[in-house]
């Protein structure tokens, strides 16, 4: 296991910025992962992962962490469900695509989201109507003050919308190493309802799709409408969408009778972030290597060189108009570091 010092990050996180870490490592197996933080100062690392969710605004003065934990297992399986483990470093959407390969369904509508196995408890990341809470079995977590590994069950992960225990209450506490799902081997449940993908599916001429086909259209819509990191720096989704209040959403409704929403309880109304911002006038907006995606306002990005700082502050002069406009809060997804 190498240690650089004062190592570039910019290929590290899908945004591009071009932040140094003091030093950096890549760890791949757990032994070696639990001897690096037994001997590092408490609070003197940064585990990242893929990088996905994360706008770096300045350098990381610690010991930056690459977890690159690799498997993929059935634990336990029967006719109708199986449970499988994938450790923190497998990229999160060649995982989906081996559950599809193997049949095995619940995934499906999440393929293609950036970023790695390992985070995705962590944001309890979700689209097109589904979220990781869906599916998801257990996890097993390095507590930082034991060194013990421990297993959190779904009820113990708190999971809300983008939110989980490790954002929240255990946040630095745990590394999380490997996660299990339980899915699907059979009568699968599609969900086609949210978003495009019916009309995905109908421009493919699938009338009863499988979850390989979800699965197709998932892709093809992610495709027309987000960039690819490789191609212009961008973490997916800035902002979560607001969810607000049956009397906000009756005022919105006077002056924006076409305003897209989805019911989430009796009381709580969720609007597309998107189309705020859209409404705001920020779509396709730039400002220097700074901008808003031309086909997704949600999705800022990165043109070339621009820092962190200017991304955030693209995405502030966001948050203040939209408010202004609306008098809805959007708040950003993405770790701001």
């Amino acid at each position: 296991m190498e240690i650089l010092k004062n190592h570039s990050l910019k290929t590290f996180n899908t945004f591009g910025i071009d932040a140094n870490a003091r030093e950096f490592t890549i760890v791949e197996n757990i032994t070696e992962l639990i001897d690096l933080v037994k001997q590092t100062p408490k609070n003197d690392f940064f585990i990242l992962g893929g990088g996905s969710n994360i706008l770096l605004t300045k350098d990381i003065d610690k010991l930056v962490i690459q977890l690159n934990l690799k498997g993929i297992s059935i634990i336990e399986e029967s006719d109708n469900f199986v449970i499988v483990e994938a450790m923190a470093g497998e990229v999160w959407h060649e995982f989906v695509q081996f559950t599809l390969k193997n049949n095995f369904g619940g995934l499906e509508n999440l393929s293609l989201i950036p970023g790695n196995v390992g985070t995705s408890p962590m944001q309890n990341i979700g689209a097109y109507g589904i979220e990781i809470k869906d599916s998801f079995y257990s996890c097993k977590a390095l507590n930082l003050e034991t060194f013990e590994i421990e297993t959190f069950y779904n009820d113990a992960c708190k999971f809300g919308y983008r939110e989980s225990v490790f954002k929240n209450e255990m946040k630095g506490k745990y590394i999380i190493l490997s996660v299990q799902f339980k899915l699907t081997k059979e009568n699968h449940k599609l969900h086609i309802d949210y978003g495009a993908i019916k009309q995905e599916l109908e421009k493919m001429q699938i009338t009863n799709p499988t979850i390989q086909d979800v699965s197709k259209a998932v892709i093809q819509i992610r495709e027309s409408k987000l960039p690819n990191p490789k191609e212009i720096g961008n973490s997916g989704s800035f902002f979560k969408n607001p969810v607000i209040t049956k009397t906000q959403f009756e005022a919105l409704l006077e002056t924006n009778p076409n305003a897209p929403h989805y019911s989430v309880s009796e009381n709580e109304i969720k609007i597309p972030a998107g189309w705020l911002i859209e409404q705001a006038g920020f779509k396709g907006e730039r400002f220097g290597d700074a901008g808003v995606h031309k086909n997704q306002a949600l999705v800022l990005v990165n043109y070339g060189n621009a820092t962190g700082s200017e991304i955030l502050a693209v995405a502030h002069q966001i948050q203040t108009k939209v408010n202004e406009l609306f008098k809805i809060n959007i708040i950003p997804e993405v770790n701001i570091i």
